[in-house]
């Protein structure tokens, strides 16, 4: 499987989630929200985490698969699907290495982690660099976990 076609499955997964969205009247304050019974991704840590996302005109009872994909893809690191479609190989390896190991280090981390490094180093990294440090550091290293969890339910229900 392509990296491609691999997050054109993720992006279908996210979606399949958002579809299992149901609204309720929270009896507190009396207003509508949503709820999710999801299988692949925790939608609602999502939603609360790109909420700036949907500032966009999204609204959050009716998106499409393309807005999805769109999401996923900003949560790769990238503008929109598009760039992500776009992108070299060595990219696309990074972003998967990225997403497969969000439980350890989540992508606002990275690029702290990368950014220091570059400005220890007074240099710039290439993808190339930046995938054998994430390998070395990060992805064949066990101990390692983000805080935040990631926004998998879990790594099997993903292929």
């Amino acid at each position: 499987m392509t990296p491609i076609e691999y997050f054109k499955l993720q992006a279908k997964n996210m979606f399949r989630d958002y579809k299992t969205q149901t609204s309720y009247i929270d009896d507190v304050d009396g207003n509508s929200y949503f709820k999710y019974d999801p299988k692949y991704f925790d939608i609602d840590s999502i939603f609360l985490s790109y909420h700036g996302f949907f500032d966009e005109g999204w609204d959050e009872k009716n998106l499409s698969l393309m807005q999805i994909q769109h999401l996923l893809a900003y949560m790769l690191g990238f503008e929109k699907w598009a760039d992500l479609a776009k992108a070299s190989e060595a990219e696309l390896e990074l972003a998967k290495l990225l997403f497969d190991h969000q439980d350890k280090i989540s992508l606002d981390d990275w690029e702290m982690y990368i950014g220091d490094v570059e400005h220890d180093n007074r240099t710039p990294l290439d993808t190339e660099a930046r995938i054998g440090i994430f390998n070395m550091v990060f992805a064949n290293v066990e101990g390692h976990s983000s805080s935040f969890g990631g926004y998998r339910i879990t790594k099997q229900n993903l292929l």
